[in-house]
Protein backbone atom coordinates (compact mmCIF):
# COMPACT_ATOMS: atom_id res chain seq x y z
CA UNK A 1 0.00 0.00 0.00
CA UNK A 2 2.95 2.12 0.62
CA UNK A 3 4.40 1.88 -2.22
CA UNK A 4 1.29 2.44 -4.48
CA UNK A 5 0.89 5.60 -2.86
CA UNK A 6 4.50 6.86 -3.14
CA UNK A 7 4.46 5.98 -6.48
CA UNK A 8 1.12 7.84 -7.07
CA UNK A 9 2.68 10.88 -5.24
CA UNK A 10 5.34 10.53 -8.31
CA UNK A 11 3.53 10.23 -10.77
CA UNK A 12 1.81 13.41 -9.64
CA UNK A 13 4.57 15.35 -9.22
CA UNK A 14 5.81 14.54 -12.44
CA UNK A 15 2.58 15.49 -14.44
CA UNK A 16 2.34 18.92 -12.46
CA UNK A 17 5.83 19.36 -13.13
CA UNK A 18 5.89 18.38 -17.24
CA UNK A 19 2.68 20.50 -17.64
CA UNK A 20 3.79 23.45 -15.50
CA UNK A 21 6.91 24.05 -17.44
CA UNK A 22 6.10 22.29 -20.78
CA UNK A 23 4.18 25.29 -21.47
CA UNK A 24 7.55 27.32 -21.61
CA UNK A 25 7.79 25.83 -25.18
CA UNK A 26 5.73 28.82 -26.15
CA UNK A 27 7.88 31.02 -25.70
CA UNK A 28 10.77 29.07 -27.20
CA UNK A 29 9.00 29.05 -30.15
CA UNK A 30 8.23 32.19 -30.62
CA UNK A 31 12.13 33.22 -29.78
CA UNK A 32 13.27 30.60 -32.28
CA UNK A 33 11.18 32.39 -35.19
CA UNK A 34 12.05 35.89 -33.91
CA UNK A 35 16.06 35.02 -34.03
CA UNK A 36 15.41 33.78 -37.55
CA UNK A 37 14.67 30.36 -37.68
CA UNK A 38 11.87 28.68 -39.32
CA UNK A 39 9.01 26.80 -37.68
CA UNK A 40 11.05 23.29 -39.35
CA UNK A 41 13.72 24.05 -37.22
CA UNK A 42 12.40 25.42 -34.23
CA UNK A 43 10.51 22.37 -33.80
CA UNK A 44 13.58 20.02 -34.67
CA UNK A 45 15.19 21.55 -31.66
CA UNK A 46 13.07 20.98 -29.17
CA UNK A 47 12.67 17.42 -30.62
CA UNK A 48 16.24 16.78 -30.39
CA UNK A 49 17.68 18.56 -27.75
CA UNK A 50 15.05 18.99 -25.37
CA UNK A 51 17.16 21.19 -22.65
CA UNK A 52 15.39 24.41 -22.71
CA UNK A 53 18.50 26.98 -21.34
CA UNK A 54 20.49 25.43 -23.92
CA UNK A 55 17.78 26.14 -26.79
CA UNK A 56 16.96 29.71 -25.46
CA UNK A 57 20.70 30.33 -25.65
CA UNK A 58 21.48 29.10 -28.91
CA UNK A 59 18.37 31.00 -30.67
CA UNK A 60 19.45 34.14 -28.50
CA UNK A 61 22.86 33.94 -30.03
CA UNK A 62 21.61 33.30 -33.61
CA UNK A 63 19.45 36.02 -33.00
CA UNK A 64 22.04 38.66 -31.84
CA UNK A 65 23.94 37.76 -35.14
CA UNK A 66 26.61 35.43 -33.38
CA UNK A 67 28.03 32.38 -35.83
CA UNK A 68 26.51 28.96 -35.41
CA UNK A 69 29.78 27.91 -34.04
CA UNK A 70 29.94 29.54 -31.24
CA UNK A 71 26.09 29.54 -30.63
CA UNK A 72 26.27 25.63 -30.81
CA UNK A 73 29.17 26.05 -27.75
CA UNK A 74 27.34 27.86 -25.29
CA UNK A 75 24.27 25.45 -25.89
CA UNK A 76 27.01 22.44 -25.03
CA UNK A 77 28.00 24.63 -22.76
CA UNK A 78 24.93 24.62 -20.60
CA UNK A 79 23.73 20.87 -21.80
CA UNK A 80 26.80 19.45 -20.03
CA UNK A 81 25.15 20.10 -16.61
CA UNK A 82 23.24 16.95 -17.68
CA UNK A 83 25.92 14.26 -17.73
CA UNK A 84 26.51 14.73 -14.44
CA UNK A 85 22.98 14.24 -13.83
CA UNK A 86 22.94 11.33 -15.68
CA UNK A 87 26.07 10.11 -13.51
CA UNK A 88 23.63 10.87 -10.21
CA UNK A 89 20.87 8.73 -11.97
CA UNK A 90 22.61 5.77 -13.48
CA UNK A 91 22.38 3.89 -10.28
CA UNK A 92 19.05 4.98 -9.63
CA UNK A 93 16.86 4.28 -12.75
CA UNK A 94 18.72 0.99 -13.34
CA UNK A 95 17.82 1.47 -17.31
CA UNK A 96 19.26 -1.61 -19.65
CA UNK A 97 19.71 -2.03 -23.20
CA UNK A 98 18.48 0.34 -25.90
CA UNK A 99 15.83 1.85 -23.25
CA UNK A 100 19.25 3.65 -21.97
CA UNK A 101 18.97 6.29 -24.93
CA UNK A 102 15.69 7.22 -24.34
CA UNK A 103 16.36 7.72 -20.96
CA UNK A 104 19.60 9.56 -21.22
CA UNK A 105 17.39 12.21 -23.66
CA UNK A 106 15.03 12.58 -20.92
CA UNK A 107 17.58 13.38 -18.33
CA UNK A 108 17.52 17.48 -17.50
CA UNK A 109 16.98 19.52 -14.59
CA UNK A 110 13.30 18.92 -14.19
CA UNK A 111 13.32 15.34 -14.59
CA UNK A 112 16.18 14.75 -12.51
CA UNK A 113 14.57 17.09 -9.59
CA UNK A 114 11.73 14.97 -9.74
CA UNK A 115 13.63 11.60 -9.54
CA UNK A 116 15.48 12.67 -6.69
CA UNK A 117 12.74 13.94 -4.40
CA UNK A 118 11.12 10.74 -4.33
CA UNK A 119 11.93 8.41 -1.41
CA UNK A 120 11.81 5.49 -2.50
CA UNK A 121 13.86 4.21 -6.23
CA UNK A 122 10.69 2.96 -7.70
CA UNK A 123 9.08 6.18 -7.13
CA UNK A 124 12.12 8.12 -8.67
CA UNK A 125 11.43 5.73 -11.70
CA UNK A 126 7.96 6.76 -11.96
CA UNK A 127 8.74 10.41 -11.77
CA UNK A 128 11.42 10.65 -13.91
CA UNK A 129 9.54 8.59 -16.13
CA UNK A 130 6.42 10.67 -16.38
CA UNK A 131 7.76 14.29 -16.28
CA UNK A 132 9.61 13.18 -19.29
CA UNK A 133 6.79 11.93 -21.19
CA UNK A 134 4.63 14.77 -20.03
CA UNK A 135 7.11 16.85 -20.79
CA UNK A 136 8.72 16.36 -24.08
CA UNK A 137 4.97 15.96 -25.34
CA UNK A 138 3.87 19.52 -24.40
CA UNK A 139 7.11 20.86 -24.79
CA UNK A 140 7.13 20.17 -28.23
CA UNK A 141 3.55 20.83 -28.74
CA UNK A 142 3.83 24.02 -27.75
CA UNK A 143 6.83 24.68 -29.44
CA UNK A 144 5.33 23.90 -32.53
CA UNK A 145 2.32 26.59 -31.29
CA UNK A 146 4.54 29.09 -30.61
CA UNK A 147 6.68 28.83 -33.70
CA UNK A 148 3.50 28.91 -36.35
CA UNK A 149 2.03 31.70 -34.27
CA UNK A 150 4.75 34.05 -34.41
CA UNK A 151 5.36 33.18 -38.21
CA UNK A 152 1.86 34.22 -38.96
CA UNK A 153 2.83 38.10 -37.64
CA UNK A 154 4.84 38.94 -40.44
CA UNK A 155 7.83 41.12 -38.59
CA UNK A 156 8.03 39.42 -34.84
CA UNK A 157 10.65 41.54 -33.59
CA UNK A 158 8.95 44.81 -34.41
CA UNK A 159 6.16 43.50 -31.66
CA UNK A 160 9.01 43.23 -29.27
CA UNK A 161 8.79 39.61 -29.20
CA UNK A 162 12.79 39.40 -29.25
CA UNK A 163 12.67 39.81 -25.45
CA UNK A 164 10.28 36.65 -24.77
CA UNK A 165 13.41 34.78 -25.19
CA UNK A 166 15.92 36.28 -22.41
CA UNK A 167 12.88 37.19 -20.57
CA UNK A 168 12.31 33.03 -19.97
CA UNK A 169 15.62 32.38 -19.49
CA UNK A 170 15.51 34.22 -16.61
CA UNK A 171 12.42 33.08 -15.49
CA UNK A 172 14.06 29.74 -15.33
CA UNK A 173 17.27 30.96 -13.10
CA UNK A 174 15.39 32.88 -11.11
CA UNK A 175 14.25 30.24 -8.71
CA UNK A 176 17.79 29.25 -8.36
CA UNK A 177 19.30 32.34 -7.67
CA UNK A 178 17.08 33.23 -5.07
CA UNK A 179 17.79 30.48 -3.31
CA UNK A 180 21.41 29.85 -3.36
CA UNK A 181 24.11 32.72 -2.58
CA UNK A 182 26.68 31.08 -4.62
CA UNK A 183 24.74 31.29 -7.55
CA UNK A 184 23.83 34.64 -7.03
CA UNK A 185 27.66 35.32 -7.29
CA UNK A 186 28.12 33.23 -9.93
CA UNK A 187 25.25 34.72 -12.16
CA UNK A 188 26.76 38.35 -11.18
CA UNK A 189 30.01 37.33 -12.36
CA UNK A 190 29.09 35.57 -15.21
CA UNK A 191 26.91 38.59 -16.36
CA UNK A 192 29.91 40.90 -15.69
CA UNK A 193 32.40 39.05 -17.75
CA UNK A 194 29.52 38.98 -20.58
CA UNK A 195 29.18 42.58 -20.64
CA UNK A 196 32.80 43.46 -20.26
CA UNK A 197 33.83 40.96 -23.04
CA UNK A 198 30.17 42.14 -25.31
CA UNK A 199 32.18 45.15 -27.00
CA UNK A 200 35.01 43.09 -28.00
CA UNK A 201 33.98 39.88 -29.29
CA UNK A 202 31.19 38.49 -31.86
CA UNK A 203 27.39 37.67 -30.35
CA UNK A 204 27.85 33.94 -28.55
CA UNK A 205 31.59 34.25 -27.32
CA UNK A 206 30.89 36.08 -24.71
CA UNK A 207 28.60 33.99 -23.06
CA UNK A 208 31.42 31.24 -23.16
CA UNK A 209 33.94 33.28 -21.85
CA UNK A 210 30.97 34.31 -18.71
CA UNK A 211 31.62 30.55 -17.86
CA UNK A 212 35.44 31.62 -16.23
CA UNK A 213 33.22 32.92 -13.14
CA UNK A 214 32.47 29.34 -12.25
CA UNK A 215 36.08 29.09 -11.22
CA UNK A 216 35.91 32.01 -8.84
CA UNK A 217 32.98 30.90 -6.91
CA UNK A 218 34.69 27.36 -6.97
CA UNK A 219 37.71 28.73 -5.43
CA UNK A 220 35.74 30.57 -2.83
Amino acid sequence: MEQTTTRSAAIRDGLGVGLAVGLSGVAFGAAAVTAGLDVAQACVLSLLTFTGASQFALTGAVGAGGDLVSATAGALLLGSRNTLYGLRLADLLKVRGARRLAAAHGVIDETTAVALAQPTAEGSRAGFTTTFVTLYTIWNLTTLAGAVGTSSLGDPAALGLDVVGPATFLAILWPRLRDSAELRWLALGGAAIALAATPFFPPGVPVLLSAAAVLVVMMR
